[in-house]
């Protein structure tokens, strides 16, 4: 496995782990969906097995204190196998922030075993 920044040439990868999650925002627009993963403030990386794109997450973050973990998403076949951790590793340094700040609804015991860990209750709004 090999941990790298996110390039354009990641994307198609990233946006099959979007969809077998069942977030289709990605791959309803990918000029825009790249222009997000690239964006001023976030930080972009995917995990690596040769070609494919076996995981990816992506932070947004004011370059001091806080980042946000906006999505993060490891390919099935690849899970429990540290490459979750070794994304957050790798693009938590790159954001300058002290912590991360992250909404889940599916991997709590995967955060729950981050010493340090805080738990707070979360909302997404569609207004």
């Amino acid at each position: 496995m090999n941990v790298t920044t996110y390039e354009r040439e990641h994307l198609a990868g990233v946006v099959a782990l979007c969809e077998a999650e069942g977030w289709p925002s990605f791959g309803a627009d990918l000029d825009r969906a790249h222009a997000t993963l690239t964006a001023p403030g976030v930080t972009s990386v995917v995990a690596l097995d040769g070609d494919l794109v076996i995981g990816f997450a992506y932070l947004l973050s004011d370059g001091h204190i806080a980042s946000y973990l906006s999505m993060m998403a490891t390919h099935a076949d690849y899970r429990r196998q540290g490459v979750g951790r070794a994304l957050i590793e790798f693009a938590h340094p790159r954001t300058g922030a002290q912590r991360i700040d992250l909404v889940t609804d599916t991997a709590e015991d995967f955060y729950k075993s981050y010493e340090h860990h805080r738990t707070f209750s979360g909302f997404r709004i569609y207004p």
